[in-house]
């Protein structure tokens, strides 16, 4: 059986609204979480996965770890 794999752009804002949207293969999210020792990262995750259905271990960050702009693959 053949998994798809999904790559989205992700800017990351923080701010206290909890916004996620969606555009095509282009997220914009804001976070809670500070981005210290994984933290955002880490909600990130949390809420991509619950947005998509699908468990945060079929979701990675591919690149920008340390960044506001990231690529993201969902394993649907």
């Amino acid at each position: 059986m053949k998994t798809d794999n999904v790559r989205y752009s992700v800017s990351v804002r923080f701010s206290s609204n909890g916004k996620l949207t969606v555009s095509g293969n282009e997220i914009t999210i804001s976070l809670k979480s500070v981005p210290e020792r994984g933290r955002a990262n880490a909600e990130l995750l949390k809420k991509l996965s619950k947005h998509f259905n699908v468990d945060r271990s079929r979701i990675r960050i591919v690149s920008g770890l340390s960044s506001r702009k990231k690529v993201v693959e969902v394993s649907q």
